[in-house]
């Protein structure tokens, strides 16, 4: 999804710097998940692990990049909508 939004409003066919960090950020995230492979999407998780700003940030791409997901990746998108229907853990394993 970074790299839907970045092609259309960075204008280039790599990442720029700024959503080449987001990128690294945003899996940083991902691979420290308490949750593990239980992981809600982030807008229904109980724990929020991002940075207001980023959280912000990532919100910005996620809300361009969602509808056009599923004109470029119409399987990524089923997919991705059918992950947001999983219930929510009420806590981080091991905790």
């Amino acid at each position: 999804m970074i790299g839907i939004y970045c092609r259309a409003k960075h204008g280039g066919m790599d990442l720029c710097a700024e959503c080449s960090d987001l990128l690294v950020y945003a899996a940083n995230r991902l691979e420290h998940c308490g949750f593990g492979g239980d992981k809600p999407p982030c807008k229904d998780c109980p724990a929020h692990c991002y940075a207001p700003h980023r959280r912000a940030r990532i919100q910005e791409v996620m809300r361009y990049a969602g509808p056009r997901l599923l004109k470029s990746h119409p399987y990524l998108a089923l997919r991705h909508a059918l992950d947001g229907l999983r219930r929510t853990p009420s806590k981080k394993s091991g905790s």
